[in-house]
């Protein structure tokens, strides 16, 4: 189709990004989806269209366990606004939410009780009720003794987490914030927020954790998607495949006897 070529070339023939070009495609196809069914043409000339294929990238960074302690301990030397820094990069850890998620928590979506966390509207505008760990929570409930009570400007403002001039943080404030804890590290690894995402996932996933378990705690609506965690978690997977596969093992006990026999113990 002529006019195809509109939809995923630039006007001077280069090809458009693969994003944009679904995002083009998927109007056309919406148009033409509604037509038809406005019974306003005959038939749906886009109803065999084939999307582009996107290429899920792999994440860039990931922290190591002692890289986020690391980054958690800096928040130390700032006092009481560290206490609130700390219990939200525990926040992140713990959970693995992304930033405009945790921006739009509420005090009410905590429960201390059941060692929970309510997110709501996260993408897709889907809630998912997802566990918090305990020393998140410790934090949490330390920042909200002693510290959002000198932030809060407005008494009626429910927001979890404010900034110093106590208004609802912004995603690029949050990211900010990381990164800052980050650079003081010499950490320097892209991802900001969503590194703690990351890193939260793979780590999860090379303790054992179920991918469908994790699926929940990221709040993706398809399995494909975290799936993608699964090759960046292969280094561990390699690791204990060498240790465990009984192959493996197998060869390591012959060559064990092999140099016995050259030590002169072994019969002749």
């Amino acid at each position: 189709m002529s006019w195809l070529s509109y939809y995923t070339r630039k006007r001077n023939g280069e090809p458009l990004s693969l994003l944009t070009q679904r995002k083009y495609l998927e109007s056309v196809k919406g148009l033409f989806r509604h037509l038809a069914r406005q019974r306003k043409i005959a038939w749906n000339p886009a109803s065999e269209l084939e999307m582009p294929r996107m290429h899920r990238r792999l994440p860039r960074g990931i922290l190591s366990r002692d890289e986020v302690e690391t980054v958690l301990a800096q928040t130390h030397a700032f006092g009481l606004r560290g206490i609130r820094d700390r219990a939200i990069l525990e926040v992140l850890y713990a959970t693995g939410i992304r930033r405009s998620e945790l921006a739009n928590l509420a005090l009410y979506d905590v429960d201390f009780a059941q060692g929970t966390l309510m997110v709501r509207k996260g993408k897709g505008s889907k809630d998912r009720l997802i566990p918090i760990g305990e020393r998140a929570l410790r934090w949490t409930d330390r920042y909200l003794r002693e510290v959002r009570p000198q932030l809060v400007v407005d008494g009626g403002d429910t927001t979890l987490f404010l900034t110093d001039h106590g208004q609802p943080f912004v995603n690029n404030r949050l990211s900010d914030l990381v990164k800052s804890y980050l650079e003081r590290c010499g950490i320097d690894k892209p991802g900001g927020c969503h590194l703690f995402r990351h890193t939260m996932a793979t780590l999860m996933l090379e303790n054992g954790a179920d991918l469908r378990y994790i699926q929940v705690m990221l709040g993706h609506a398809k399995l494909e998607t975290t799936a993608i965690y699964t090759q960046v978690a292969i280094g561990k997977l390699k690791e204990v495949y060498e240790r465990t596969h009984p192959a493996r093992m197998q060869k390591q006990s012959e060559d064990g006897r092999r140099k016995t026999g050259e030590g002169g113990d072994g019969e002749a």
